[in-house]
């Protein structure tokens, strides 16, 4: 079965604790430093019972990162891009299509035309 490349795990190879935090700096794209300290100031500035039963209830029911679900760092990054903005995301990948097909579509032309200089540069290569 393929895992969901969209999907919230927790990332239990840069956990410090459960994972959650890794996790969410995972999905969201951003550095675990920034998520962790963000928990521990909500927690301090009034959220006390509320993060940590959030904590324990996403530690709880999240399932875990599998091994090998990004083939590289650059994989993470568009998945994590997917997650954040999918229609810029498609966007940029129709985008990416359209130029090697506008590309493609002048090679085509340069070769298929009656350029009589590229014919006899062909044949001197021969």
């Amino acid at each position: 079965m393929v895992d969901s490349r969209t999907k919230f795990y927790l990332d239990k190879q840069n956990a410090k604790w459960k994972g959650v935090c890794a996790g969410m700096a995972d999905y969201a794209g951003i550095d675990v430093l920034f998520v962790r300290i963000g928990l521990v100031l909500l927690t301090v500035a009034g959220g006390f019972p509320w993060t940590l039963i959030a904590y324990w209830m996403i530690a709880w029911f999240a399932d875990a990162k599998p091994i090998g679900l990004y083939t590289s760092e650059a994989d993470a990054k568009f998945w994590q891009g997917v997650r954040t903005n999918p229609k810029r995301s498609t966007a940029e990948v129709r985008a990416k299509f359209r130029e090697l097909d506008r590309r493609l579509a002048d090679i085509e032309l340069h070769y298929t035309s009656r350029n009589t200089q590229l014919a006899q540069e062909i044949e001197s290569l021969r």
